[in-house]
């Protein structure tokens, strides 16, 4: 075991972030973190590195063991160069030894003047300097607190790699779906101050999940109406003259004073639109530079209504600088953008609107409109909020006493309560929990206008996008029909050598066409299979009508509850062989004539 954490509580303000939960890491475990935005993943990364000290509870740490943080908003030394941060804790002998390796993981990072001082870099920059730092530490627990963002699809394809080969313990918190999917072997799930572990990568985590919260509210169901029944029960004045009927008084409190399954809020969008016009935008032989370096070159396009576009590149490409063009925020060295008299752009930019820090959130989203009409009917500012899981207590709370990621919340509501029929979206997915990611994606699906999406979230443009700009950073800006995984496949082909010509083969011998025909077990098992199922029916049925009558025997209702999932299963695996079967006994006959 590389660390523990028993009985852990921490809290934040008026709010418990952690109640009583454990957590174990071993050697080998890779552990993704997941839960919606404010719920305290952050603070338990640092909690688990021994930055923040918990409010109650235990960690154990082997001494021998080395911890590498990369945090969410990494504190760095300002007159620093990139290559002087990166070693910036370590003796000079490490740097050294370690110099080369770290120069070709920030080249991999898209950093390259290693000589740059550290108050010059973007927000993202500091990040990857900092994400290499991180890695370059021998450690054997890593702890990386969403290690993805600011990382094009080739930088977070490396990362994958070096992470899976990893041999230590890992623990991240990434809202990188297919990430999830690739590299962690468990899911920990923080929900109201809970931790519930699953050993499984993402995938498979959604199906445990949604297991558990079907058996939780079977057991609630089951609960009410053992409840409804010894209510009656009561209500008709047995008196608790026996030791029996004190047991079962007892049996009915315990039942009742159990707390139900509780659930996560989950954000509500409603399409919210302004009236489009047949002009959209349109974009005449644009052409861009900076710095002598063409961005875009003569590039034209007419933007539709039905448009889901995704646009990909390396860091630095000019992606961002293509959508301030569209909107119309940058003005370009050559050609025309015409944008519709109708056309009401909602830019959602990477940088985010400045936010004053001291303003309350309630004022922030007054600011921009007291209402907004959407599909659903016209909701007041307040209740948007509350449908973006703002409730009443985060409302009056000033905007930097939000995490990272409910100011990120807070401004794709700003950006919405504005009610735009264009949308322009510069990374949206940075910062989101993968709930709200999951609704976002369904909101722009039903959304009526076009949309255009900066994204290095491959999950999000397989979902959304229909064609996919690249943008090469020399001008040019190729167009792809169909989504991510259509476009990687595209550029795998292109970059694949060509074949090379085969010398044609003498006809070979048509094999004879095998004779379909029942195996020695099919026939056996096609003869008795009807009765198979008529049996676990039956037993079904009677697993159900001993539940009816179990009375308040609680345990005995768990058990035959256990025992109709079992037959219900192996029920559903009988139909589908029985299904088999049939098919190959039609094909059977057919070709029997």
């Amino acid at each position: 075991m590389l660390l523990s954490a028993e009985h852990l509580s921490i809290n934040f303000g008026s709010r418990q972030l952690l109640d009583d939960v454990n957590f174990y890491l071993n050697e080998g475990d890779k552990v993704g973190v997941i839960g919606i935005n404010g719920t305290g993943k952050s603070t338990f990364l640092k909690v688990l590195s021994g930055v923040t000290e918990p409010d109650g509870g235990t960690i154990s740490r082997n001494p021998n063991v080395q911890i590498s943080l990369l945090p969410q908003n990494p504190v760095m030394d300002e007159d620093a160069t990139v290559l002087e941060q990166v070693f910036l804790h370590f003796p000079a002998e490490f740097r050294a030894l370690n110099e080369y390796e770290a120069k070709a993981m920030l080249n991999r990072l898209g950093i390259t003047d290693f000589t740059q001082k550290v108050g010059t870099l973007s927000g993202g920059q500091r990040k990857r300097v900092a994400l290499a730092a991180a890695l370059i530490h021998p450690a054997d627990v890593l702890i990386l607190d969403e290690p993805t963002n600011h990382l094009d699809s080739e930088m977070v394809a490396w990362l994958e790699d070096w992470l899976r080969r990893f041999k230590g313990g890992l623990v991240m918190v990434t809202h990188d779906r297919y990430f999830l999917e690739r590299v962690v072997n468990h899911i920990t799930e923080l929900s109201r101050g809970k931790l519930y572990h699953y050993e499984a990568n993402y995938s498979k985590y959604l199906e445990l999940r949604e297991q558990r919260a079907e058996m939780a509210e079977a057991s609630e169901r089951k609960r009410q109406s053992i409840l409804r029944v010894e209510r009656e029960w009561i209500m008709r004045g047995c008196k608790a003259r026996t030791t029996k009927s004190k047991e079962r008084i007892q049996r009915y409190e315990a039942l009742l004073n159990q707390d139900a399954p509780e659930t996560d809020e989950a954000v509500q969008m409603a399409a919210a639109s302004s009236r489009l016009g047949k002009k959209i935008i349109e974009l005449r032989d644009v052409s861009k530079s900076f710095d002598g370096r063409p961005i875009v070159s003569h590039f034209s396009y007419n933007l539709l209504r039905n448009d889901r576009i995704g646009i990909v590149g390396r860091n630095g490409a000019g992606k961002s600088t293509l959508l301030h063009l569209i909107a119309g925020e940058l003005a370009p060295d050559s050609g025309t953008v015409e944008i519709g008299a109708t056309v009401k752009i909602g830019h959602f930019s990477q940088e985010g609107r400045e936010l004053d820090l001291n303003q309350r959130v309630y004022d922030f989203i007054h600011d921009i409109a007291d209402e907004v009409k959407t599909d659903e009917g016209t909701f007041s500012a307040n209740q948007m909020m509350e449908r973006f899981l703002f409730p009443g207590d985060l409302q009056s709370v000033p905007i930097g006493r939000l995490s990272g990621g409910e100011r990120r919340r807070l401004y794709l509501l700003s950006v919405l309560m504005e009610a735009p029929n264009v949308l322009l979206l510069d990374e949206p997915t940075n910062d989101l929990d993968v709930t709200t990611l999951s609704i976002l994606e369904d909101y722009l699906q039903g959304f009526p206008g076009p949309i255009l999406a900066v994204s290095h979230d491959r999950f999000f443009l397989d979902k959304l996008a229909e064609s996919i700009f690249e943008v090469r950073g020399d001008g040019e800006i190729h167009r792809f029909t169909g989504n991510w995984t259509d476009w990687q496949a595209k550029c795998r082909e292109a970059d694949a050598p060509a074949p090379k010509a085969e010398k044609p083969k003498a006809a070979a011998e048509r094999p004879r066409e095998r004779k379909l025909k029942f195996s020695f077990k099919e026939q056996r098992e096609f003869e008795t299979i009807d009765d198979d199922l008529a049996r676990l029916e039956a037993d079904i049925a009677a697993c159900q009508a001993e539940q009816a009558v179990c009375g308040s025997d609680y345990v005995k209702l768990q058990e035959l509850q256990a025992r109709q999932a079992e037959l219900e299963a192996a029920l559903e695996e009988k139909t589908e062989r029985w299904v088999y079967l049939n098919e190959l006994k039609e094909q059977i006959d057919a070709q029997n004539g």
